[in-house]
């Protein structure tokens, strides 16, 4: 459980290894090696005689094929002997259920997974929200996934670090991660980014309120690129054309880098449903508590003020225009279905080449 930017971590997803490593302390938990050198080892390992009697395949394959590393600090390694001093709630169960003891490892192993990726973004979570009116209800589903990420992994044994780690910081729920819907995209590895790209009609629909859009309203009263010109102002400026622009979001969306710092979803779509496969834990699916106390009724006047808004988050809609933008959104979503809507698709899309391109 390493950062993105860890050596050995970068090398593994390289995919290209010259020798074939095997690590101090790790035992048979992790072999790097070529695909023929992997191969030689294990007709090594399968023809020598000692083989029933070895508890690693290193422990009969000539030493002089492994190149022996260090251990390494971003690989956790859940060990039955590490469990059984770091984790002794879990080894106690083993012995009982060895069911429900691989199940409570399971949830132990997914809690740090989770808290390892909050800590490397300290910055918190984005949601991108270029156009500050009637988009709320685009960004909803993705606002409710950094909830989720953002709240404390649940866990067999509370305040615990993995194996790899000892002096993490154990997630608390009373400081949890910010959440914000800045206007613009930062290129910022503290920062996570979720994104929620519109169709260029769900745009100018949901920026002018209406669904009554003609093609002499698109070419006269809305704004070209709208959604991408205003999501990558801060990092080019104003006056860049389209080209550029894409070529950055291309970069934010599709790059290794990119892909470890953030997270892509059309406004149209229902969200993945294997989310979790991104992330490498299980996504929690429900809300939880926040683990702070507050004074109870009667006497409100004393509880904790709600946290001050950031301004760059805009202005929240009222229930009647919340209900509008999802109205809009759902229109947007069956939007094509007749030849005049074709036609209309056509023209909004050749106006805005560049929001359809991201």
């Amino acid at each position: 459980m390493g950062a993105f930017e860890d050596p050995l971590i970068s090398q593994l997803r390289g995919g290209e290894f010259k020798n074939l490593t095997r690590f101090d302390g790790l035992g048979n938990g992790l072999y790097v090696g070529s695909k023929e050198g992997v191969t030689e080892a294990i007709k090594a390992a399968l023809a020598a005689p000692e083989i029933s009697k070895a508890k690693e395949i290193s422990d009969v394959v000539p030493k002089e094929k492994f190149k022996v590393d260090e251990f390494p600090s971003s690989i956790a390694y859940y060990a039955m002997d590490v469990v059984k001093a770091k984790y002794p709630k879990i080894a106690e169960e083993l012995p009982v259920s060895a069911s429900k003891g691989m199940r409570l490892l399971n949830k132990l192993i997914n809690s740090h997974l989770h808290n390892n990726w909050r800590t490397h973004f300290s910055d918190g979570i984005a949601v991108l929200k270029p156009i500050r009116t009637h988009m709320t209800a685009i960004v909803e589903p993705a606002v409710q996934l950094a909830e989720y990420l953002a709240q404390c992994p649940s866990s067999p044994i509370m305040s615990s670090c993995p194996p790899n780690n000892k002096n993490c910081k154990p997630c608390v729920a009373s400081a949890p991660m910010r959440i914000s819907t800045p206007p613009i995209f930062r290129n910022n590895s503290n920062l996570y980014t979720i994104g929620v790209v519109p169709h260029p009609w769900t745009t100018t629909s949901s920026d002018a309120f209406t669904t009554a859009i003609d093609v002499p309203f698109i070419r006269r009263r809305s704004n070209r690129d709208h959604w991408l010109t205003l999501a990558t102002k801060e990092i080019l400026g104003t006056g860049v054309s389209t080209s550029p622009r894409l070529v950055k979001f291309k970069e934010a969306v599709a790059s290794p880098y990119g892909a470890a710092h953030s997270v892509w979803f059309t406004a149209e779509k229902n969200y993945p449903d294997d989310i979790d496969w991104h992330f490498g834990f299980i996504v929690p699916r429900s809300g939880a508590h926040d683990g702070k106390s507050q004074t109870p009724v009667p006497g409100p006047e004393r509880r904790p003020a709600d946290p001050v808004r950031d301004p760059l988050d805009g202005v929240l809609p009222s229930e009647k225009e919340l209900k509008k933008e999802r109205e809009l959104l759902e229109y947007a979503k069956m939007m094509g279905t007749t030849p005049e809507q074709q036609r209309l698709i056509r023209a909004i899309e050749a106006w805005n080449l560049g929001d359809v391109e991201a």
